[in-house]
């Protein structure tokens, strides 16, 4: 490895097991925006990738006898360039194009470390990195579903499991589709660049619902033992105030990014709140609101009033407008529901969806009663898209035991419980139906 790579003062003294914790902690926050970088540098997504695994192994052999650079990051990065060149070098053996691109990307990697050297690997080029990659992956060249499984699994570091369970399909089948994409960005070279604003429109609509894809993810956590992951709300949040900070308040870039924005910092603001010390679930029903952050939720009320009054907003406004009743409201016996259901009613005619159907069967349960929700839910599992939706046979359990059907409520209750995987939730079903016995 170069010389140059190992230059700088270093922490000295770390052990083995403090410097893999760091490690850890830097991959879990930073491998996004470090790989974004390298995909930048190095043109190809699977070398970035290799690359910068051998870097986090590397730092791994070497921090311990060394010291930690007093900049990991751009340790990393500079790291993984010359991982790279080292080898595009041994493949050059059996493929001499290789060694053309290596001795290119070597070049690179040798202006680029000048430069980093001269005015520093700031925050602001790694955020920027972040956007550029997020608009490669939602380019109009690649099929909608891939757009949005590869940015979820290169931006936001999903794993191909979790990206599956979202679309309800096979690991295999979704690993397919990110190397087939992954082949067309680079045989049709597209750009690693943010889109001109005449390019602008057309790409807007994937990018805002990769974003929001990401924020629900991180919201409830397909599985494991946490509720939310803040990692993936926070990141999604920020992708969204880089967005809005592209082109503010334009035609080009739409209410709809003001809308997407709010509707995360609103339904951002109650996470302290949705789960217990011990990691349990609370209803919102149950929720303590003075836990609520509310700079967030007058961040997000503020956003949502601009969006408003454009009259060209979408779904993503007017969820955020479902999520702002919530936000002012004291109680959930104060809130607003008939203005809720009224919400979902336009919500319906412009994006319908089972799911949402169902969110507005629930809150015509607190409008009417039960009984009028449970009928609601039924009409709208009748469509067979909500058969494996673990939410709507628990709200159907929670109707039921409203109206004092136990045996109704056991049976869906079990049902729900069948499909979660994470934990909490299945905690929280399992307590449903020891209160019911």
């Amino acid at each position: 490895m170069s010389e140059r790579v190992m230059s700088g003062r270093a922490m000295s003294g770390p052990s083995s097991q403090q410097v893999r914790e760091l490690l850890d902690s830097l991959y879990r926050v930073d491998s996004g925006r470090i790989l974004a970088t390298l995909i930048r540098l190095l043109g190809d997504f699977d070398i970035a990738e290799e690359a910068m695994h051998e870097a986090f192994a590397a730092a791994l052999s070497l921090w311990p006898k060394n010291g930690v650079p007093d900049n990991p990051r751009p340790w990393l990065i500079s790291t993984a360039r010359f991982k790279a060149v080292d080898t595009l070098r041994r493949r050059a053996r059996f493929d001499a194009s290789q060694e053309e691109l290596a001795r290119h990307l070597e070049a690179q990697s040798i202006s680029a470390e000048r430069s980093d050297e001269e005015n520093g690997l700031e925050d602001d080029s790694l955020e920027d990195d972040r956007l550029r990659l997020i608009f490669t992956c939602c380019h109009p060249s690649l099929p909608p579903e891939a757009r949005v499984a590869l940015t979820l699994r290169e931006v936001c570091g999903l794993t191909t499991e979790e990206i599956a369970k979202a679309f309800l399909t096979t690991p295999r089948t979704l690993a397919q589709r990110i190397v087939r994409a992954k082949a067309v960005i680079r045989d049709k070279a597209i750009p690693y660049e943010v889109p001109t604003p005449q390019e602008l429109p057309e790409r807007l609509g994937a990018v805002l619902h990769v974003i929001y894809l990401v924020f629900n993810e991180g919201y409830s956590a397909a599985a494991g033992a946490e509720v939310t992951r803040a990692e993936l709300t926070g990141e999604a949040i920020r992708l969204g105030r880089l967005l809005a900070e592209l082109q503010p308040e334009t035609e080009l870039m739409g209410p709809e990014v003001m809308g997407l924005l709010a509707l995360m910092l609103l339904q951002e603001s109650r996470r302290a709140a949705r789960t217990s010390p011990a990691g349990e679930m609370i209803l919102l029903e149950n929720q303590d609101r003075g836990f609520w952050n509310k700079e967030q939720i007058a961040e997000g009320v503020a956003l949502l009033e601009k969006a408003l009054k454009s009259r060209r907003f979408g779904a993503y406004t007017l969820q955020a407008a479902i999520a702002a009743v919530h936000a002012r409201a004291e109680s959930t016996a104060a809130t607003d529901w008939r203005q809720i259901v009224a919400l979902y009613d336009q919500l319906l005619r412009i994006q319908p969806s089972p799911v949402v159907q169902l969110n507005r069967a629930v809150a015509i349960a607190m409008c009417d009663g039960p009984e009028a929700g449970l009928a609601q839910i039924d009409a709208a599992l009748q469509h067979g898209e909500l058969a494996n939706y673990y939410l709507a046979h628990s709200a159907r359990a929670d109707m039921y035991r409203r109206l004092g059907r136990t045996a109704e409520a056991r049976a869906s209750y079990e049902k729900a419980l069948a499909l979660t995987q994470q934990e909490p939730e299945r905690q929280f079903l399992q307590e449903r139906i020891r209160q019911l016995k």
